[in-house]
């Protein structure tokens, strides 16, 4: 993985780790409801911006070597799994 990349994707994957915690908290402190969805939402952006910068990662790097090794397939066999995950909610 990119140096850079993996420094921001760990860099928001704690952030996230601690809007969890801070989720975790309102919802034993019986927050407002709305407040409890809006933390929820933040946190779920949070981790869509990590799965860009993996998915970044990816094509600069593993499929433009694919594609280089002429394997073609694999690279579009992964990247419709990951499409197709992504639209399963």
């Amino acid at each position: 993985m990119d140096n850079a990349i993996q420094k921001k994707a760990i860099r928001r994957l704690r952030i996230a780790a601690g809007q969890v915690k801070g989720l975790e908290k309102m919802v034993a402190e019986d927050k407002y409801c709305i407040d409890i969805i809006t933390q929820s939402l933040a946190i779920k952006q949070a981790l869509s911006g990590v799965e860009d910068l993996i998915l970044e990662n990816h094509l600069s790097t593993h499929v433009v070597a694919q594609m280089k090794q002429h394997k073609e397939g694999k690279a579009i066999k992964e990247i419709l799994a990951v499409y197709k995950l992504s639209k399963k909610k």
